[in-house]
C-alpha cells in the first residue's frame, strides 16, 4: 500500500544467437523484432502509468505490447478476465467477439454484467467498461457469428475461450498456417485449461526476466581451453552452452567487455571459455557475467498437439491428472452433440454416466496417439461431469490470469511460454466424495440443491449447492489492503457473494489514496478516482458489481494505534481475515491478531511474475510468522 518507487530505465542488454558456423552473433534487444507486432515507430510509453510493469517487461517489451493487436472470442467471465488483464497491460487494441446473450449463470463470474443485462449481448455490454480501463488501448467489437481467415490474419494473438474442441481445431489450423499466435482457455466448474501455439519458429529473447548472474573469478588459464576458476567455495551455476562475458580482469584485459564466449562446465567452480592463448597473462580480479541467449521454440498446431500432448505440471501431487483432464475436456463436445448442445446436469448421476460413455468413446478414438489414457479415473470423471456446467469466479480468475500472461509472452518474447497444455483443478474445494464399491462418487451435493433458480449465483450454485451459497453470504470478513491484490479479492468476493446478506459483511481498510501508477494494476480505479481513498472507491465499485454486497470501507492503518477500532468485539465477530499488504510489519501484526483470536488468515503477495499464497487455519497449519518459507 506504499507509494511505488520512481521509474528507472532498464539497461539495454545483449543477447546471443548462433549461426551455422556456431559462432555467436551479437544483437541488441531493442532492434530484434522476433516477428511481433511493430509499426516501426518509437512510440512514447506512458511511464507514469506503466512504471511497475516496465520493471518486469522492460522498455522494448512494453513497446512490443503497444504495437500488438489481440482478438478475444468468448466474453463470459473467463474471456472478460483475460480482456481486463490484457487491456491493463497496454496492448494496442483488443477486439471482442461474442454475440451470445448474458445468462443468469454468467453473473457468477461476469463482473461487468448485472441483472438488467441478462439477455443482452456480452460483447456489447462489456466494450464500454473495458475501454475505461486504459485509454491507450482501442477496444472494438467483431460482429460476426463465425471467425474467418480474413479476420484472423489481422491479429498478433487470437484467444478462444469457452468454445468447442471442433472450433479450436478449425481456428487453430488457420492461425498456425497464418503465423498468428493462438491461445485457448477454458473452465468448467473447478477445472481449467490453457493451450498455446506460437508457431513453428518462436523466439524468446529473455527466458527469465531476471538480472543475469555473475561470479567472481580467481584464475583464468592462458590456454586453448581457457579454464576459468571461481573464488573458493563459489559456485557459478552456469550450464553447458551458456554464454558469458567479463569485466574488471587485470592482466588478461582482452576479456573485459569481450564478445560473449561459450561455456563448457568442468565442475561447480570451474568452466572453460575457449582459446585464450593469444591473450595477456592473467594477474588478478575479474567478474564473469552470464549473457542471456534467445531460445527458439517450435509449437505444434492445436490438432497435432492434442493427439501428442505435452503437459506443464502445476501440481506434483496430481502428476497423472493432466492426461485425464485432457480427455474429459475433449469429451465435452461429444457429449453435447449427443444431448442437443447441453452439458451434464449439476450433480446428476444419470448424466455423469452418460458423460463417462462419451469419455470412453473419445478415448477409443485416440488409441494410437499419445493422448490415449490406459485407465480412466471414474470418480474424477464423475466429479468433472457433476460440476462442469458451473462457473466459478476464482477458477476463471486463475485461468484468465494464466492466459493473459501467455498472451503477453506472445507479444513481447519475454519469459518461457507454456509447452503446450496446462491443466488446473481445485477439486479440494468440493465435498470429498465417498467412493462406493461400484467405484462411483456419492451424490453429496444433490441435484435439487444445485438446481438453477434465476439467481446471480446460479453458476456457483451448480458447483457447490444452495446451502453452501447461503454460508458464503453470511460470512464476515476483514480485508486489509485495497491495492492490486485487494481489488482482485474484492471482485472475487463480490461475485461469489461473500458477505452479501444482512447477516454477512466485508470490512475493508486502506489508508492510501489512489495514484496514477495504480491504474495499471488496480482495476477498480479509474483516472477520475485519482487522489480519492482506495478503500472507499473500491467498496463503491464492487457494490455496483453486486448491489447485494454488505461492505464497510475504512481508511485506517492496522496496528496498535487502531486497536480501539479493531478491538475484541470486532475480531470475535469475524469469520476470517484476508491480507492484501505490501510490507512485512503489517503482515506480521495481522498474523499475531489472527493467532490471538483464532481466526483463519488468507495471506498472499506478488513480485513481478512471481507470487505466493498461504492459507493459515487455526490448530491445523503454521501461522504466517512461524513459516520458514520466504514471503513475497
Amino acid at each position: 500500500m506504499s507509494s511505488p518507487p520512481p521509474f528507472k530505465r532498464q539497461k539495454t542488454s545483449y543477447f546471443v544467437e548462433s549461426n551455422q558456423n556456431n559462432s555467436p552473433i551479437i544483437f541488441d534487444k531493442l532492434s530484434h523484432s522476433n516477428g511481433m507486432g511493430t509499426n516501426g515507430e518509437a512510440n512514447e510509453l506512458d511511464e507514469g502509468l506503466y512504471s511497475r510493469q516496465l520493471y518486469v517487461l522492460g522498455t522494448e517489451g512494453m513497446r512490443r505490447m503497444a504495437t500488438s493487436d489481440l482478438l478475444i472470442s468468448g466474453l463470459g467471465g473467463l474471456g472478460l478476465e483475460i480482456a481486463k488483464n490484457i487491456i491493463l497491460a497496454g496492448v494496442r487494441s483488443v477486439t471482442l467477439h461474442d454475440p451470445s446473450p448474458v445468462s443468469w449463470s454468467d453473473l457468477s463470474s461476469h463482473f461487468f454484467a448485472g441483472v438488467d443485462d441478462v439477455g443482452h449481448g456480452k460483447a456489447e455490454i462489456s466494450k464500454h467498461k473495458l475501454a475505461e480501463l486504459n485509454t491507450h488501448v482501442s477496444v472494438h467489437i467483431l460482429n460476426k457469428p463465425k471467425l474467418a481467415a480474413d479476420d484472423l490474419k489481422k491479429f498478433t494473438v487470437v484467444i478462444l475461450t469457452q468454445t468447442t474442441h471442433e472450433n479450436c481445431v478449425e481456428v487453430g489450423n488457420v492461425c498456425h498456417e497464418l503465423g498468428v499466435k493462438f491461445i485457448v482457455a477454458k473452465t468448467n466448474g473447478v477445472f481449467g485449461k490453457v493451450f498455446c501455439d506460437f508457431g513453428e519458429d518462436f523466439t524468446v529473447v529473455d527466458p527469465t526476466g531476471e538480472d543475469p548472474p555473475s561470479v567472481m573469478v580467481q584464475q583464468i588459464e592462458k590456454s586453448k581451453q581457457g579454464l576459468v576458476t571461481c573464488l573458493e567455495e563459489t559456485r557459478h551455476d552456469f550450464e553447458d552452452g551458456d554464454y558469458v562475458t567479463f569485466s574488471e580482469v587485470r592482466g588478461m584485459s582482452e576479456l573485459n567487455g569481450c564478445e560473449p564466449r561459450k561455456v563448457a562446465v568442468i565442475g561447480p567452480e570451474a568452466f572453460t571459455i575457449g582459446d585464450t592463448s593469444s591473450f595477456g597473462t592473467y594477474i588478478s580480479g575479474g567478474v564473469c557475467t552470464k549473457v542471456k541467449m534467445p531460445k527458439k521454440f517450435r509449437f505444434k498446431s492445436y490438432v497435432d498437439a492434442f493427439r501428442q500432448p505435452e503437459f506443464m505440471t502445476t501440481d506434483f501431487t496430481k502428476f497423472d491428472r493432466p492426461s485425464q483432464l485432457h480427455l474429459y475436456f475433449a469429451a465435452i463436445s461429444d457429449y453435447m452433440q449427443q444431448h442437443k448442445g447441453c452439458l451434464p446436469g449439476a450433480w446428476s448421476q444419470v448424466d455423469a454416466q452418460e458423460f463417462l460413455k462419451s469419455v470412453i468413446t473419445v478415448n477409443e478414438s485416440l488409441k494410437d496417439t499419445g493422448a490415449f489414457v490406459n485407465d480412466i479415473d471414474e470418480p474424477l470423471c464423475a466429479l468433472f461431469a457433476y460440476t462442469c456446467g458451473g462457473q466459478c469466479c476464482p477458477i476463471q480468475a486463475v485461468i484468465g490470469g494464466f492466459a493473459a500472461q501467455e498472451a503477453m509472452k506472445a507479444c513481447t518474447g519475454k519469459f518461457i511460454p507454456i509447452q503446450q497444455w496446462c491443466y488446473f483443478d481445485a477439486t479440494e474445494c468440493l465435498p470429498q466424495p465417498a467412493v462406493h464399491s461400484s467405484n462411483r462418487c456419492s451424490d453429496l451435493v444433490g441435484e435439487g440443491d444445485a438446481t438453477a433458480c434465476e439467481s446471480r449465483y446460479d453458476g456457483q450454485i451448480a458447483i457447490f449447492g444452495k446451502q453452501f451459497q447461503q454460508k458464503l453470504t453470511r460470512l464476515k470478513y476483514f480485508l486489509v489492503g485495497a491495492g492490486a491484490i485487494g481489488c482482485e479479492l474484492l471482485k472475487n468476493f463480490a461475485l461469489m457473494g461473500v458477505g452479501a446478506s444482512p447477516c454477512g459483511k466485508i470490512t475493508i481498510t486502506d489508508m492510501d489514496s489512489i495514484e496514477r501508477s495504480n491504474l495499471n494494476r488496480q482495476f477498480l480505479f479509474r483516472p477520475w478516482d485519482i487522489s480519492k481513498m482506495k478503500a472507499t472507491v473500491a467498496a463503491a465499485a464492487v457494490k455496483r458489481m453486486n448491489p447485494e454486497l454488505n461492505i464497510d470501507a475504512h481508511e485506517n492503518r492496522v496496528g496498535p494505534e487502531t486497536e480501539n477500532v479493531y478491538d475484541d468485539s470486532f475480531f470475535e465477530g469475524l469469520d476470517g481475515v484476508a491480507n492484501a499488504l505490501d510490507n512485512i510489519e503489517a503482515r506480521t501484526y495481522m498474523d499475531r491478531r489472527c493467532v490471538y483470536y483464532r481466526k483463519p488468515l488468507l495471506e498472499s503477495g506478488t513480485l513481478g511474475t512471481k507470487g505466493n499464497v498461504q492459507v493459515v487455519i487455526p490448530y491445523l497449519t503454521q501461522s504466517y510468522s512461524s513459516s520458514q518459507v520466504s514471503q513475497i
